[in-house]
This record gives C-alpha cells, sequence and structure tokens, in this order.
C-alpha cells in the first residue's frame, strides 16, 4: 500500500463499498487508489466507453480496462460490453427496438437534474449535430432512444447487483454518468466527482457530475460573503497580485495545445500523424478491432474517416497559426466585447451549458445586442484550431460588427480581457479571469464562478442588451476572495493531468511509482475524503 490509509484519516472512505467510474485515461489513477482500498473496502469499477471495454487489447485499452483485468483480478468489474451488443442485434429485429413505456418511466422517475433529452447531450457519440468530428455519424431517434434505454437498464442493475456506499470520478463526460448521477439521486448514493474551480490547481468535488452549483459549494460562498476582509486577507492579496501580472493563464494549461501559440513544426506534425496510423493499425489490424467497428458507427467510431478528419485538422491548423484571410488583427483603441470560443465538443458546453453550444447563433444573439459603435471580438480556442471548418469563420465576419480575431495577436488571456468592455463566453474561463480583474462578464451556464459579482448568468437573449450596457468595472474584490476561500474549503490542489500522464509512463514501465506520484495520489483521496465531510455537514444541516 503506497498511500497512507487508516480510519483515523478516511472515515467516510473506509469499511465502504466504492464504485469507480472509468474512462480511458482518467481512469488511469483511480486503478491505484482501488489498489490500495481493497484491503479495507470492496472495490469495483464500471467502464463506460463502448470501444474501450469491447475491443481487443490494443494500444487505446491496454493501460485502462486490461490493467484492471489483469493486474486487479480480485476487484470486480462491470462495463457496458453486453448492451453493445444487444444494441446492435435489436436493430437487426426491428427499427425501433426502444420500449417507449420504459422510456416514459424514466423521463417521469428520473430526470432530476435533466430531462433525457439533455441527458443525450452529455456525449459527442449523440450529438454529431452540434460539432465537427465527422468521424462520428449523426444519430437517429431509435438510437438515442434505444441507448438511453439499455444504458438506464445496465445502470440499474448494476447499482442493484453491487450496492455501492458511494461512487467515485474523476470527470463528467459521457451519457452513462448523466445516467448514473440520477439513479444514484434516486437510490441516495454520494456520486463524487471532480469540479474546476478555475483558482489554479484547486478542484472542488461536485456531487451531481458538475452540473450546476452544487447546494453545499453555493452555502459555503455564502457563509463567507458574511466574512469581514481580515478573514479573506490571504485572498484579498492574491486578488491584487492577480490584477499586477503580465501573464494569468492558468499554470495548469503549461505544455498543453491551450498554452500553445506557434505552428507545430512540419516534421513533428508529419509525425503526430505517422503515430495516428501506428495507432490504428495496431487497433485494427494488429488487435483484429476491424470487424467490430463495421457493426455500428455510434458506438465504434470508423478509422478512415478518423484519419482524414485529424490530418484537416493539422493542415487547417498550420495555415490558422500564421496571418491569414480568416483571421484579423485587433483595432487599436476600438471599444469590443471579447469572446473566446470553447473547444467543441466538451462537457464545460454540453454538460454545464446544453442549449447554448451553438456558438454561431451565440454571435449572431451578442451582435444584435451590442451598443453602436461596438465590436464583437471572436477569438478561437487554440485546442480547437483546425477542427472547425473554415466557412464557421467566414459566416461569422459576414456580421458587420464581428471581428474574428487573430488567435496568436497576444500571448496571453489577458490583454484581450483588459482592452474589451466585458467578456461573453458560455462557461469558459475568461469569465472568471474578468471577475478577478474587476470587470464584468456573460456566461450562459451555471458554473461555480458564476456567483461572483461581475458575472452575469443569461436564461433569455432577450436579456443580452441590457446585461452588456451594464459592462465596466466593478468593486467584486470580496465576493472574488469569498469565492476562492469557498474553494479552498471544499477542495484540493488535484493535479489530475500530472496523474493521468505519470500513471501511463508507470503502466509503460518508462518510470518507477515515484514518491511525488503516490503523494499526489493522496492528495486526490483526501479530496475525496473532504467532499464526503463536506457533503454530510450540509447534508445534516439542511
Amino acid at each position: 500500500m503506497t498511500v497512507d490509509f487508516n480510519k483515523e484519516k478516511y472515515p467516510n472512505l473506509y469499511g465502504k463499498r466504492i464504485l469507480f467510474v472509468c474512462r480511458e485515461t482518467y481512469s488511469k489513477p483511480l486503478w491505484f487508489l482501488a489498489r490500495d482500498l481493497k484491503a479495507t473496502n470492496e472495490v469495483a469499477a464500471f467502464y463506460i466507453m463502448s470501444s474501450e471495454c469491447t475491443y481487443n487489447k490494443c494500444y487505446y485499452n491496454e493501460h485502462t480496462i486490461f490493467e484492471w483485468r489483469e493486474n486487479l483480478p480480485d476487484v470486480k468489474l462491470y462495463d457496458v460490453a453486453g448492451i453493445c451488443d444487444e444494441f446492435v442485434e435489436g436493430f437487426k429485429k426491428s427499427e425501433d427496438p426502444s420500449d417507449m413505456e420504459y422510456l416514459e418511466m424514466l423521463e417521469r422517475e428520473y430526470t432530476h437534474f435533466k430531462p433525457l433529452g439533455l441527458q443525450l447531450m452529455a456525449s459527442q457519440e449523440n450529438t454529431r449535430h452540434y460539432h465537427y468530428r465527422k468521424y462520428w455519424p449523426v444519430t437517429t431517434d431509435a438510437e438515442n432512444k434505444y441507448w438511453l434505454e439499455l444504458n438506464y437498464r445496465n445502470i440499474i442493475n448494476i447499482l442493484d447487483e453491487y450496492k455501492p456506499d458511494l461512487i467515485l470520478d474523476t470527470d463528467n463526460a459521457e451519457l452513462q454518468r448523466t445516467i448514473l448521477i440520477e439513479v444514484a439521486y434516486k437510490c441516495g448514493i454520494p456520486y463524487e466527482t471532480i469540479e474546476y474551480s478555475k483558482y489554479g490547481f484547486y478542484k472542488y468535488p461536485s456531487f451531481q457530475n458538475s452540473f450546476g452549483i452544487d447546494p453545499y459549494f453555493r452555502q459555503l460562498y455564502e457563509d463567507n460573503l458574511g466574512l469581514f476582509p481580515e478573514a479573506l486577507s490571504e485572498e484579498y492579496d492574491y486578488i491584487r497580485d492577480f490584477r499586477e501580472k503580465s501573464s494569468i493563464m492558468n499554470k495548469e494549461f503549461d505544455g498543453s495545445v491551450t498554452s500553445q501559440y506557434e505552428r507545430t513544426p512540419l516534421i513533428k506534425s508529419m509525425k503526430i500523424m505517422l503515430g495516428k496510423w501506428n495507432y490504428f493499425w495496431d487497433q485494427d489490424h494488429t488487435a483484429k478491432n476491424a470487424a467490430r467497428k463495421k457493426q455500428n458507427g455510434m458506438l465504434y467510431a470508423p478509422t478512415k474517416p478518423y484519419l482524414k478528419y485529424y490530418l484537416d485538422v493539422e493542415r487547417i491548423k498550420r495555415k490558422l497559426l500564421v496571418p491569414n484571410d480568416y483571421f484579423e488583427n485587433p483595432v487599436e483603441g476600438e471599444k469590443y466585447v471579447y469572446m473566446p470560443l470553447h473547444l467543441i465538443p466538451e462537457s464545460s458546453v454540453f454538460v454545464k451549458a446544453s442549449f447554448y453550444v451553438d456558438e454561431l447563433n451565440l454571435m449572431e444573439q451578442v451582435s444584435k445586442s451590442l451598443p453602436v459603435g461596438w465590436k464583437l471580438y471572436v477569438k478561437e480556442h487554440q485546442a480547437m484550431l483546425g477542427e472547425r471548418d473554415v466557412s464557421f469563420y467566414k459566416k461569422a465576419a459576414e456580421l458587420a460588427n464581428v471581428r474574428v480575431v487573430q488567435l496568436n495577436y497576444y500571448k496571453d488571456p489577458k490583454p484581450w480581457i483588459t482592452k474589451s468592455q466585458g467578456v461573453v463566453t458560455i462557461t469558459g474561463t475568461a469569465a472568471y479571469e474578468a471577475a478577478l480583474m474587476g470587470k464584468r462578464s456573460i456566461v450562459f451556464g451555471d458554473v461555480p464562478f458564476s456567483m461572483i459579482d461581475g458575472i452575469t448568468r443569461i436564461r433569455s437573449f432577450e436579456d443580452l442588451p441590457q446585461a452588456i450596457r451594464a459592462f465596466g468595472e466593478i468593486d467584486n474584490i470580496h465576493s472574488a476572495a469569498s469565492y476562492i476561500h469557498a474553494v479552498k474549503q471544499a477542495g484540493n490542489e488535484v493535479k489530475i493531468f500530472y496523474l493521468m500522464d505519470e500513471a501511463e509512463e508507470i503502466f509503460a514501465g518508462r518510470h518507477e511509482e515515484s514518491e511525488e506520484f503516490d503523494r499526489e495520489l493522496g492528495v486526490l483521496l483526501d479530496f475525496y475524503e473532504k467532499g464526503l465531510d463536506n457533503y454530510n455537514k450540509w447534508k445534516a444541516r439542511s
């Protein structure tokens, strides 16, 4: 055992039946927790990705589900393999094999957080209409209904059979998670996952799959508003320092595509595509998964469209990171509203703001709401570069008061925000950054930082003109400090991306399990324990 696990330190996690929710890279740190916790707990894992649990062993799943199968054989594993086969067989027998009576029951009994239509928005498999990843097909209504039904039946059976005391997770994307939170809520089972606070490496536990703002966290924030500034002196100092910094990009993005502002060298782009070719050759031919991919495109994305898509991504990305015909430079002294775009699809939009995933439509609504003489500066997300067809930018530029700006004109978000009249984003970090700088912004989802004064949550486009006219400076330092203090009360500095990357290195035999890795695993364990403690206190209080 590498984590110092005992009943006194972890009373909420000791002697329990724990179900880990697993998907791809996010499952890797959980393997180590399961290894350590199974000595004093009953532990099971639920793998939710169709391809991951049905493909033969290959690069894709050898260090995820096969690590559990081969190296934690005494841990009970659940997955969706059976319902994948049932889904394929169902459509061989009927054009619509779904049970409408059962679905109507689900609509009545399992929609505490979201109706079924919005639950489907959690997965890129069922939302091709809303995004650009052409290797996924557009699904039919019959496919969506039947997949909903089979997943509900599977998850209800899993919880009935295993009867977990608690469910632990590291992410919020995919349909199975939106279903699991509904079923867990109805069964009274705490389901704990990670919510991103935007404050450094801090995350805090969410008990509603990061959808909306957890009531216990809102209560912490509201309690903090009543504190004197002296009690929040650390947070005040942090905000004052933040306002003086020349660079404000979160350090968690260091080394990621989000912090990339220059073109990838051509030779590196070629190596990326060669790596993808080898990856899929291993998957389709060496591991013999090609036949399964032909069964159903919704469950198993085909290889050829995937390779073509990412070849186009590399090509378009190189074109757009230098002066081009689609992006223009900002105009000095021009009044503008700053609108950074999102990576589409991603859970921060599809889970948290399901009604507002059409960014072109949002631009249209914001542009017509601007005061005369103002511009809307639209900046592409670095991670999205190349994934969107360039026709999107042409269409946006047709709006007379919109500029689609060169995304690497500045190498940090601060100049874009400070020179703007205010910020509009679906659920993005820019609204949090603007709030810490005392500048107003607009969001379209119930993200936790939207509680900070100066961030307006829009629920109707008709409210946009008034909210934009209110843009300007705001004295919100106490509110922002109260939010940061609540984050520290509720969460920990969980370095989840380090844990995922390092776990892969350990599984691949390139690194030994280190003290640093074990220490960060301990932080993740502390995170879950602290979350359950705060959650239980809130339940007792309410």
